[in-house]
């Protein structure tokens, strides 16, 4: 990361921030926003207590199935509605697989028309919430990055949110830190280095 790159991310956080509230409050029909299909999905918290199971003990043989064929055809597990969703592939190797991926493609649409209620342009729905979950992502980094610096030198941080997180100029941040204007400069560019360190 460069430290062009460390000074945008900063810059841009409150602007993320007020991205994600936006995007939270779209609305995708029966009373239901986007950032309740952003939480964590139940069923994803269930595979995980069920994880340590053999598949037969709570799937049904159909299931077991579908199951199979996406082991078959994903080469890795991704997260996101959007991100599944796109990882399985219309035609499958056999003409009999065909049907059961384009069942888990219909499984996965479905799981958002269930929590929404009602049929909404899924792809509209699965852009807004694949960016809201991007945008989440960018400013949990930023978050823990900035946690992290703080711990051993929290001044730093203090000067960082002064500048970038908050917009201040440096005469704004000189009297709120107190320190002379060659000291500033100096946790200035200590400061940028570490959270870039720490970005990595």
């Amino acid at each position: 990361m460069t430290e062009q790159q460390a000074i945008e991310q900063l810059s841009s956080y409150r602007q993320k921030q007020a991205r994600i509230q936006a995007l939270g409050t779209y609305s995708v029909g029966g009373g239901i926003q986007i950032s309740r299909l952003s939480e964590e999905d139940h069923l994803q918290q269930l595979h995980r207590k069920l994880r340590g199971l053999p598949s037969y003990m709570y799937l049904s043989k159909r299931e077991q199935e579908l199951e199979a064929t996406a082991h078959a055809y994903l080469t890795f597990y991704p997260a996101g509605v959007r991100a599944q969703r796109n990882a399985i592939p219309d035609i499958g190797a056999y003409e009999e697989d065909d049907e059961l991926l384009q069942e888990l493609r219909t499984k996965i649409a479905n799981v958002i028309d269930s929590r929404a209620g009602c049929k909404y342009d899924l792809d509209d729905v699965l852009e807004r919430l694949s960016e809201l979950q991007d945008l989440q992502a960018e400013v949990k980094r930023v978050d823990n990055t900035l946690a992290a610096l703080e711990r051993y030198m929290p001044h730093l941080v203090q000067l960082l949110k002064l500048r970038y997180l908050d917009n201040r100029n440096v005469d704004e941040a000189l009297k709120v830190l107190n320190v002379a204007r060659a000291t500033f400069y100096r946790w200035q560019d200590r400061a940028l280095r570490e959270y870039r360190k720490l970005a990595q």
